[in-house]
């Protein structure tokens, strides 16, 4: 049975993870980079904003200094894409690799807790708001927040620039736009959303741990295909929507096949049967097309 908690908890976990999937979406719609490197990076700032946490520090300033070291991974995933010319696919390959060292060693272990320390839910617990609602209404603040901003950036010129990086390099390099900049400042985005998402996800859950970024890109994925898939959008503004509406799809997807008796081991091999799915779903869709004209093409003849 459906309550509250069950369906605050998959709509709390498809909004905060929706920021990871906006960030993988910058890279694979807008920039058309495949970016393995938010493997990397989504430990990365849960590992940064647990340690910053359990050495004392404000949780709101480890959300911060998370951001910033997602900014700083795809930075670097840029640098090896457009200055030591390795292709896209290695570069994010290699980044997401040492971040796998780089994260141990931020952490000191494999696996920090937080259930006995300060995080920003609980600050926020203090200032009023109620505890069954102060992650459901500060997830649904932040996400629409980021939207609003990322609606308003790829609009400006800045964004249009980034945007036709991806859809057309040749043509905007023409115009002087520099694309080598536009990749790194557009990967630097990307993975310092995923970072932030590890953030507030490591805060949410109690822990961190160096291998909760394991499948990263492919959830990302799922959340971007399955929002398109839903609603076909053509306009930014519906684009980025359809990712955050598919993020919660996707979580919804993902608590109904535990309900059913998949087991938790199991779901990554869920995650992979729904991305292939909602890939797929365009040929069926074709498929079926041509299979209703058959008929009439034979009664023709």
């Amino acid at each position: 049975m459906l309550t509250f908690p069950v369906v605050a908890g998959v709509i709390e976990q498809g909004l905060v993870y929706s920021l990871m999937a906006l960030g993988v979406y910058i890279t694979f719609r807008v920039l058309d980079f495949p970016d393995l490197s938010v493997d990397g990076s989504f430990p990365l700032g849960a590992a940064v904003s647990a340690k910053l946490i359990v050495d004392g520090y404000n949780p709101f300033v480890a959300l911060v200094v998370a951001l910033a070291a997602g900014l700083a991974a795809g930075a670097f995933t840029g640098f090896l894409n457009t200055r030591l010319r390795i292709s896209s696919l290695l570069a994010g390959i290699l980044t997401m690799t040492a971040l796998y060292s780089v994260n141990l060693r931020i952490m000191g272990r494999a696996n920090i807790p937080l259930l006995m320390e300060p995080t920003f839910l609980t600050l926020l617990e203090k200032a009023g708001i109620p505890s069954e609602y102060v992650a459901l209404v500060s997830f649904f603040v932040l996400v629409v927040v980021v939207k609003l901003v990322l609606d308003w950036f790829l609009h400006t010129e800045v964004g249009f620039a980034l945007r036709a990086t991806g859809d057309n390099p040749i043509m905007i390099r023409s115009l002087g736009v520099n694309t080598d900049r536009m990749k790194v400042f557009g990967l630097a985005i990307s993975n310092g959303l995923v970072a932030f998402s590890g953030g507030l996800v490591a805060q949410y859950q109690g822990f961190a741990d160096v291998g909760m970024g394991i499948g990263t890109i492919v959830t990302g994925l799922a959340s971007v295909i399955i929002g398109e898939v839903l609603f076909h959008p053509r306009r930014v503004v519906t684009q980025v929507l359809s990712v955050i509406i598919g993020s919660m799809v996707y979580r919804l997807a993902i608590f109904l096949a535990l309900r059913l008796g998949f087991a938790p081991t199991d779901l990554k091999l869920v995650t992979t049967v729904l991305v292939i799915i909602a890939l797929a779903a365009p040929t069926f869709s074709r498929w079926r097309k041509q299979a209703k004209l058959l008929p009439k093409s034979a009664a023709g003849a």
